[in-house]
């Protein structure tokens, strides 16, 4: 971890999963005995309204409760919501990961980011392998990556455990799956 509180900030629609990935990926910490905080927040609470959902690692205890100002990551799980005020606030060694199929030059038009800048389609690779678009644990493979915050077979555990408290094996294992391609296919400059 390059600094002692690492910051993340996911930027997605309400129902796309940013809440249960800034949970999964802080659970993963959590299971390497690092301290961690997520939590999310929301405007107009409905399905399709764009939120933000935070997370905190440190390999020390965390004495902070506000909102991230400055995050070391900014994950996008929608890229519509791709803007020069999305990114303003990016510490300057921060790492932009956005889930999109189209090349770095695209975002940096969007944003005016210079940084550090990765990708990954993880609404295509979430669609072949859940038969959804649903790119958080996608997303998050990616996120292991490009940031090395978590080991990817802790967050791989994890994701698994906590797709069989909610759904059958076989997609417990879809979204295991689908993490490992995000990690894969993780793409950057």
């Amino acid at each position: 971890m390059p600094k002692e509180v690492f910051e993340i900030v996911f930027h997605a629609r309400a129902g796309q999963g940013a809440k249960s990935a800034a949970q999964l990926i802080v659970e993963a910490a959590l299971e390497e005995k690092k301290h961690i905080q997520s939590f999310p927040e929301y405007g107009p609470e409905r399905s399709g309204a764009p939120m933000r959902a935070f997370a905190r690692i440190s390999k020390k205890p965390i004495k902070t409760y506000a909102t991230i100002e400055n995050p070391d990551a900014i994950v996008v799980i929608d890229p519509s919501l791709l803007s020069p005020e999305l990114v303003k606030d990016i510490n300057k060694d921060g790492i932009l990961l956005v889930n999109t199929c189209e090349p770095i030059d695209w975002i940096r038009k969007k944003t005016g980011y210079k940084g550090k800048t990765y990708t990954v389609d993880g609404t295509g690779i979430s669609i072949e392998l859940l038969g959804k678009d649903l790119p958080n644990t996608t997303v998050l493979g990616a996120l292991v990556k490009a940031t090395n915050i978590v080991e990817l077979k802790s967050l791989t555990d994890r994701v698994k455990k906590f797709y069989l408290e909610k759904q059958k094996n076989e997609l417990a294992q879809a979204n295991a799956n689908a993490l490992k391609r995000g990690y894969a296919g993780a793409k950057n400059e």
